[in-house]
């Protein structure tokens, strides 16, 4: 089923879950999550679910600050630049970009026109053709309209090589090559655009893709498409102060321990389907630790009252606050989109009766036990983790939530490999990594231990001549299909000398690689299906990973706060909503 044109007056209804943005860029039992939640996501086909106002929410007062507590600070302001989970959310504030997603916290997602007035229109009905119609009535904070050119502008400047940390797959996708800067040099002409993107009038802007993309309306929600007017373009300078199309702009920026973002007033929320404009202010606080911002969010004292903590609850508080109703009624939880894996390197581990041994091997109750409980990490048998479309629910190698050392032994007939498996050198890794050895050797397998500096851990790992058979991998989508899943992490034409976005297992199958390409072409709803279909299929044929665990969100915020929840999308706190109790 193709993309219609956004005049028809329905919704296409895809049931399943919904995930989010990359780790690699991407952390008791008493207060389990509900592990069966599956999210129902839309994609809008009428235009009246991309228009606004947003729906109100209930019982929301305007007035007061939002203090969003976290130990480290945002890498990048520059919505050409973000992809953290942090930033993701926290440019929603200020960064409106084509498309975005209507979030109710509760399960039901919606993808819906930001800018845009749809989800955007398959011209071509082949995927290679795209228009998108810009809204009237949007506007930058100092009252100029945003039209389809400063849109263009902030792709064309994501070309540019000096702007680094943001994702690639419009540049890639236009130019297409992942050598996108010989296709297209933004610094030599600023003035000019990309191969295949245009801008007929101020309304529309035009992608023309040589290839089908037909995930084009999920990837134009990444804040890459945040409009940029020229002359408020500092280059690198401008993470410091990003220009607003949001309903809140950059007021103060303190160094990398406070952002203050206060009201916009020239954002108007006739033109905007989900986001609010409640307090007067959000403020970002950087530097406390986990245990400190659970004390104060308990103690609930002063501006701590309406504050939010986006590290989530400490594993030494989570006792205290999962016996104390009172408290336990201030705290958000649900599994997240990011899965942790142990990722096999292909290339040294050759033999697939080795790698289906690993999996019958490995105790994922004694992992999430060894990571905190249920309240911190979910186990999974599957490469897509259940937040995400198309997602099948499946086994490959049941061996029980404790495993099967004897069916991996007998897989091993008497062999018992020598594997090393590097891990991050943190506290959590060393503990996973020691758990992992155990479940192992208990199978037969002897296990060499190899700290790798964390700092380095994603660089080393992606060098395609690495030392290690094994290493904990980690992957959350960047839109909530398996095309951002399992082409990404399994498509072994990526495999580079360094640097591979291979999800570092190397594996390079050509029947495989053509699998990609035939999905990759179909419409996305038609996808759907296949992606959970390939998900079996890979852990069957190839076995390229061991899948041990998504992260589960658990937080709290104060008694003042209302309106906050889980995103369904990039699994950390989203404050569209948020609101300061009277």
């Amino acid at each position: 089923m193709r993309y219609r044109p956004v005049t028809a007056l329905v919704l296409l209804t895809l049931v399943a879950g919904l995930g989010a943005c990359s780790n690699n860029k991407r952390t008791d039992d008493e207060a389990a999550p509900d592990a069966g939640r599956q999210a129902s996501g839309s994609i809008a086909t009428d235009p009246k679910d991309s228009r606004g106002p947003a729906a109100e929410v209930p019982g929301a007062a305007k007035g007061g600050t939002v203090t969003v507590l976290r130990q480290s600070k945002v890498s990048h302001l520059d919505p050409q630049r973000v992809y953290s989970f942090v930033g993701l959310t926290a440019s929603q504030l200020y960064a409106r970009r084509l498309t975005t997603y209507k979030d109710d916290g509760k399960g039901k997602v919606v993808l819906v026109g930001d800018l845009a007035e749809t989800p955007g229109t398959d011209v071509t009905k082949d995927c290679k053709t795209w228009e998108f119609k810009i809204k009237e009535g949007v506007k930058f904070e100092d009252g100029s309209a945003v039209t389809s050119k400063e849109i263009a502008y902030g792709i064309a400047r994501s070309f540019d090589l000096a702007l680094t940390g943001g994702p690639t797959y419009l540049q890639e996708w236009l130019a297409d090559t992942p050598q996108f800067d010989t296709k297209f040099n933004f610094t030599a002409d600023k003035t000019a655009l990309p191969p295949g993107l245009s801008t007929p009038d101020p309304r529309t802007l035009r992608f023309t893709f040589a290839r089908p993309h037909c995930d084009l309306p999920f990837a134009v929600s990444l804040p890459a498409t945040a409009p940029v007017p020229p002359a408020k373009d500092t280059g690198t300078d401008y993470d410091k102060a990003p220009f607003s199309s949001g309903p809140y702009r950059l007021a103060k920026n303190e160094a990398g321990t406070r952002l203050t973002f206060e009201r916009n007033p020239h954002w108007d929320p006739a033109t905007d389907p989900m986001r609010h404009q409640y307090p007067d202010a959000f403020v970002y606080e950087f530097g406390a630790n986990p245990v400190t911002q659970t004390n104060r969010i308990i103690a609930d004292s002063g501006a701590d009252a309406s504050a939010v903590s986006f590290n989530g609850v400490d594993a030494s508080l989570v006792s205290k606050v999962v016996s104390d109703p009172a408290l336990k009624a201030r705290t958000l939880q649900e599994p997240t989109p990011s899965e942790y894996t142990l990722t096999i390197n292909n290339n040294r581990v050759t033999d697939l009766k080795v790698r289906q041994a690993l999996n019958y091997a490995i105790d994922r109750d004694g992992v999430v036990k060894t990571l905190g409980g249920d309240t911190v990490a979910r186990g999974v048998t599957t490469l897509m983790p259940p937040a995400t479309i198309g997602w099948k629910n499946y086994d490959a190698y049941p061996a029980g939530r404790t495993g099967n050392p004897g069916k991996a032994r007998e897989l091993l007939g008497g062999a018992t490999p020598e594997l090393v498996l590097g891990f991050p050198d943190d506290a959590r890794n060393q503990e996973l990594s020691t758990t992992l050895k155990a479940n192992l050797e208990k199978a037969g397998f002897r296990i060499t231990l190899k700290p790798i500096a964390a700092d380095t851990f994603l660089d080393e790992t992606k060098k395609k001549n690495n030392p290690w058979d094994l290493y904990i991998g980690s992957w959350g989508a960047d839109w909530p299909s398996g095309a951002s899943i399992l082409p990404v992490l399994y498509d072994g034409r990526a495999i580079k000398d360094g640097g591979s976005n291979n999800g570092a297992s190397y594996l390079n199958a050509p029947a495989l690689n053509a699998e990609f390409d035939r999905i990759l072409a179909m419409p996305v709803a038609d996808q759907l299906a296949e992606w959970g279909r390939l998900d079996e299929k890979i852990m069957l044929e190839y076995a390229p990973v061991v899948p041990l665990y998504v992260d589960v969100m658990f937080t709290i915020h104060g008694s003042k706060v209302g309106g906050v929840f889980i995103d369904s999308i990039w699994g950390s706190v989203a404050v569209t909503n948020a609101y300061v109790r009277p």
